[in-house]
């Protein structure tokens, strides 16, 4: 794997929103002995700003963006604060979208697993997309704008940090999680494909996810309109392309 690492970012690459969860774990991996990796602060690339992100890239030059930043946790903050919610999910991607596209940068834009309208089978990249809450609608916005571009790649993650963060896991939602260092890993091999790929482990429920690595998590169920019971997709893409 260090390999493939050193064989494709030896070519410059900018990743948004360094500072998350995700981001930083990105910054600690090999990411970090490439030269021409950077991670922008908001001051250096500000999403809202579209000179701003313009400026930075045409001094940077690189060959991909990963797009990460935006918002997310808490998912009530986009029932609640609609407009912070369009701002940086939506606008904020529709912005590093335009200058991608004026200076021919690929663009790799994370979205999410509960975009899909589940039907209570595993969804494949072409199925129907039906958002149930502000935050997988902002998600999917956000999307519109990176499928107007060619030179572009939606991954819809299902992804959580690793140590399971929670003392109680659900067991009447069904998902593919897969921790955050695995995507790592995964990441170099899907630079170069477009379009959009899935992305995340075995389906299965939340709590028999997380009981393998934390034994002593707790069962517990959501409720409705809480968060989607299935957003199972269909991984086959991706395996193919990593294996």
């Amino acid at each position: 794997m260090d390999g493939v690492f050193l064989m494709l970012f030896k070519k410059s690459i900018v990743i948004t929103g360094g500072s998350g969860r995700f981001g930083t774990l990105l910054r600690n991996a090999k990411f970090k002995l490439q030269k021409k990796s950077y991670f922008p602060t908001r001051k250096q690339l500000n999403i809202l700003n579209i000179n701003s992100i313009y400026k930075y890239l045409k001094k940077k030059k690189p060959k991909y963006v990963i797009h990460l930043a935006g918002l997310s946790r808490p998912m009530s903050e986009h029932e609640t604060n609609l407009e912070k919610s369009i701002n940086l999910n939506i606008i904020g991607t529709a912005n590093i979208v335009i200058c991608c596209s004026k200076l021919k940068i690929k663009l790799i834009y994370f979205s999410t697993s509960y975009v899909y309208d589940n039907k209570k089978k595993a969804s494949k990249e072409d199925d129907p997309v039906l958002p149930k809450n502000n935050y997988t609608w902002s998600k999917l916005g956000g999307e519109s704008a990176v499928q107007m571009y060619d030179n572009s790649l939606i991954l819809r993650v299902s992804m959580t940090e690793r140590p399971f963060v929670h003392k109680e896991a659900f067991k009447n939602v069904i998902t593919n999680f897969m921790y955050h260092d695995k995507v790592i890993q995964i990441l170099p091999k899907l630079l170069n494909y477009k379009g959009i790929l899935n992305i995340g482990g075995k389906a299965q429920s939340v709590y028999n996810f997380a009981k393998k690595e934390s034994p002593k998590v707790k069962g517990s169920l959501a409720k409705k309109n809480q968060i989607p019971f299935n957003s199972m997709m269909n991984v086959s893409k991706l395996k193919k392309i990593i294996n």
